[in-house]
């Protein structure tokens, strides 16, 4: 029997359907994870799901929040068979929905016991659906395996989760673990085997579990209340040598972030941290925890753990924006119902802007380091034509798309700007609060009353819309606030919103040696940054990942794709293109090139005689220091 129809009906039939399905907290799915293949991409899972005779329908989470897309790994899922009593049911998918299948249950059934595999074969891109496993490690995502019955929002949904792990693996989640397991015990019962207490369906998919040979486990911030956790998987143990500087600047981020946000909504938090160059490399925010994903050698290489400075304290901002506040738009209560990203300059733009702002104040980064990312966010946005035709709330209602945008031309097309444009947007609100009350108050304050609504409580949702972000500004300091947010979200200026910079006490110069993140970025990818003079970005071996619309090397027909092969007749290196163009400064001799695309080889005279450039923030002085006590830490542990 096939099931076609409207979504009006649909909805209707769904919740008939879901009366045939009920959980409750004791009587829950019961979910296992079989992790022992892991290493060999593939995750098995059995279930029992409670049900009584009748039409049911069953849903494969679509929409994956923190992710901002419906992008749940449907094409992974394999192996789906469905039995009760012993006998197959058959199962046939929805014509429209690709994430529900539709089936009947069988007369004195009243559970039915499903077997499902993930294929852990997505290569190392991506969100969570992106590699996630190794010879060593593995993370689980759940809404990967689980399936559960339509008509119900997750809250209402209960599971009881298991997973068995390889022989000496341990793990680290914020999924409470029946007794008389603990929260710092890591370590599989004697049948490899770890059972948590039952969690609605919300909790299970917020609560990813990490998994690996070579585990570590530090307490931080310890005379902190909730309790915080670092749980660190690598594929080797040489990569779990984490200093005590840093280990130190996680423990000052707790306490920073009760600090500034004045409250705690988690009953305890752990940063899942996987350091491995098999798996995709991203943050994914969570209530209770994260899920985040470095380079295998962060912790003992200075480049890499400068450029993954701002990650924790990205993530970890997200419990209370993103988590705990929550924009209406985001908050649908299902895994279904489409997703609306237009205050996503709040969700991901403030959290940018404050997770970049913790680094420093958690000596995570220094000062200096700091003001240097904050000089390179705004000179590539200041350079960024796409500006002009494509304003900032259209990439945030767009992002459910631009999120999958890649390849060249990216600042023509902008992307997920948002996240970095939203750094230089809440500085200008916070230097404008400065201002405005004579440095008396802050974004500091702000925070207190938006993200602390309510003081500490118990994970849960507090939607909120535009109005209320404005409500809580005005709370600092009257303005209109409205139209000061409203003007800098619908801008097509040619240049970026650089007011909060001037108004910190700074302005950005360029000059012929990288700032420390730029310089970082280059040695940690053996690439090449010309993006500031000739307009272009290249790897190692001369391959061009971008060409900056406007630019010389766009006037000079250059594109990503093309390969510099040589440098005024000489084998390309990034060295001999630095070399060129400051050699090329102040005369009228064009800079030789030889480009091959698709085959084809051309000889490229390239105009430009300014020098090499990069951006660094000078201090202007006579002007306030805004900036400078933006990034003074709020606690002594600091």
């Amino acid at each position: 029997m096939r099931f076609r129809f409207p979504a009006l009906l649909g909805a209707a039939l769904a919740a008939a359907f879901s009366l045939h399905a009920q959980t409750t907290p004791a009587n829950p799915i019961r979910i296992t994870v079989d992790l022992t293949d892991a290493p060999r991409k593939l995750l098995h899972a059995q279930m029992t799901i409670p049900v009584s005779p009748g039409p049911l329908t069953l849903l494969y989470a679509k929409w994956i929040p923190g992710e901002h897309m419906p992008d749940g790994p449907i094409d992974n899922l394999a192996g789906l068979f469905i039995t009760a009593n012993g006998q197959t049911v058959r199962w046939v998918r929805d014509d429209v929905n690709m994430y529900a299948i539709h089936l009947t249950v069988p007369e004195g059934v009243s559970q039915l016991d499903v077997k499902d595999d993930f294929l852990a074969t997505a290569p190392a891109n991506g969100f969570s659906a992106g590699a996630s496993t190794s010879a060593n490690l593995a993370v689980l995502s759940w809404n990967e395996l689980v399936l559960y019955p339509s008509g119900h929002q997750s809250d209402q949904v209960f599971v009881q989760p298991a997973v068995i792990l390889p022989t000496g693996w341990q793990y680290g989640t914020a999924l409470p673990r029946v007794a008389p397991g603990t929260e710092a015990d890591t370590k599989p019962g004697a049948d490899n085997s770890v059972h948590f207490d039952t969690v609605s369906l919300e909790q299970l998919i917020d609560s990813p579990l990490l998994s690996g040979k070579y585990f570590a486990q530090f307490d931080l911030a310890p005379e902190v209340t909730p309790k915080h956790y670092l749980d660190v998987v690598s594929d080797g143990p040489e990569d779990l040598n984490l200093s005590d500087d840093t280990l130190a600047g996680f423990s000052n981020l707790v306490r920073e972030t009760g600090a500034v946000y004045k409250s705690r909504h988690y009953g305890s938090y752990h940063f899942l941290v996987t350091a491995s160059d098999q798996v995709a490399h991203f943050g994914l925010e969570h209530h209770q925890s994260s899920d985040d994903r470095v380079p295998e050698k962060t912790f003992i290489d200075p480049n890499l753990l400068l450029l993954s400075a701002d990650l924790l304290p990205h993530e970890f901002t997200h419990s209370w924006n993103g988590k705990y506040r929550r924009p209406a738009g985001l908050a649908t209560g299902n895994y279904e119902d489409p997703m609306v990203g237009s205050l996503l300059w709040v969700y991901e733009g403030l959290t940018d802007y404050m997770g970049n702002v913790l680094a420093a104040r958690s000596k995570l980064e220094t000062d200096a380091q700091y003001r240097d990312y904050l000089a390179d966010t705004a000179a590539t946005l200041d350079y960024r034509p796409g500006r002009t035709w494509r304003d900032l709330q259209d990439t945030a209602t767009g992002a459910q798309f631009l999120y999958l945008a890649g390849g060249g031309w990216d600042n023509w097309r902008r992307s997920v700007d948002y996240y970095s444009e939203g750094d230089l947007v809440w500085l200008d609100v916070d230097t404008t609060i400065r201002r405005l009350t004579r440095d008396k108050k802050s974004l500091n304050d702000f925070l207190g009353i938006f993200e602390g609504l309510g003081g500490n409580t118990a994970p849960k949702v507090v939607p909120y819309h535009f109005d209320d972000v404005v409500n809580a500004l005005n709370q600092v300091v009257p303005y209109d606030w409205a139209g000061f947010l409203k003007e800098r979200l619908t801008s097509l200026a040619p240049h970026a919103p650089l007011e909060g910079i001037t108004q910190g006490g700074y302005k950005i110069v360029y000059t012929d040696q990288p700032n420390d993140i730029t310089l970082a970025h280059m040695n940690a990818s053996g690439s090449t940054n010309e993006w500031w003079s000739i307009g272009l970005n290249a790897t190692s071996d001369g391959h061009i990942e971008d060409v900056l619309v406007g630019s010389a090397a766009d006037k000079a027909k250059l594109g990503p794709g093309m390969q510099i092969v040589a440098v005024n007749n000489r084998q390309f290196t990034g060295t001999l293109l630095n070399d060129a163009i400051e050699a090329a400064k102040g005369t009228q001799a064009p800079i030789g090139l030889i480009v091959v695309n698709t085959g084809v080889y051309r000889v490229v005279g390239l105009d430009y005689h300014d020098g090499v450039r990069f951006p660094h923030l000078e201090r202007v002085d006579g002007t306030p220091d805004y900036l400078d006590e933006i990034l003074k830490p709020m606690t002594k542990g600091s």
